[in-house]
């Protein structure tokens, strides 16, 4: 079953190479969370040094996964953003080296995944009241198709695109106040078929855990 993209763009074999590098991952994901900023900044909170910062900027840039922030700046200095409308890994590589970047690619995803939800439980009891009212963990194991499946997939990720259109309004700026009632909001989700086409068991042998708000 084909996978329908809800990303501006999906990387080919030459982006997945190139991303799948431990700095460049890093500095990606550190404009994801503070917004716009620089290679001197970046290397300050990485430890680098600045030549080795914008190289690798340059590089995220060359394949479309950053983008120079316009209007932020002075004289030569360029603060670098996520480049809007997300991506897509696509479908298996075919070569040995792009399958080999791939697999680095999605072990970093469950890694970050890990690391997102472990922050979480670690900042949760001083987080504001409002915020952790609306956190919330989520498991369901269910007896699906392999049709019905992708359409759940599908749906939730139509509403997730919709919430992303809107967050991308909102980028944050590296200087100046921020609206204290915008946070940086992480959503996880995946469909997995576990067990599926191993002795006989299907995807939904699992049982449910319990789900809600993360207090």
């Amino acid at each position: 079953m084909g996978s329908k993209s809800f990303s501006a763009r999906t990387l080919d074999a030459n982006a997945l190479k190139s991303f799948a590098h431990p700095l460049r991952l890093r500095m990606y994901e550190l404009l994801d969370e503070h917004g716009p900023s620089t290679a001197t900044r970046l290397a300050a909170l990485l430890g680098q040094n600045t030549g080795a910062t914008s190289y690798h900027l340059r590089e995220l840039a060359r394949h479309g996964m950053i983008e120079v922030a316009q209007g932020m700046g002075r004289g030569k200095e360029k603060y670098w953003r996520v480049t809007p409308g997300g991506y897509s890994y696509g479908d298996a590589a075919a070569d040995p080296e792009t399958a080999s970047a791939l697999e680095f690619l999605l072990d970093d995803l469950v890694r970050q995944r890990g690391a997102e939800l472990a922050r979480w439980r670690e900042e949760e009891p001083g987080a504001p009241e409002e915020w952790v009212r609306v956190s919330g963990y989520g498991r369901r194991s269910l007896r699906l198709t392999p049709e019905e499946t992708g359409a759940l997939r599908d749906e939730v990720f139509e509403v997730l695109q919709r919430y992303r259109s809107l967050s991308e309004g909102r980028e944050p700026g590296p200087a100046g106040p921020r609206d204290p009632s915008i946070g940086h909001v992480v959503v996880h989700f995946d469909v997995l078929p576990l067990g599926a086409g191993r002795d006989g068991r299907d995807a939904s042998d699992a049982p449910d855990e319990p789900d809600g708000p993360a207090s």
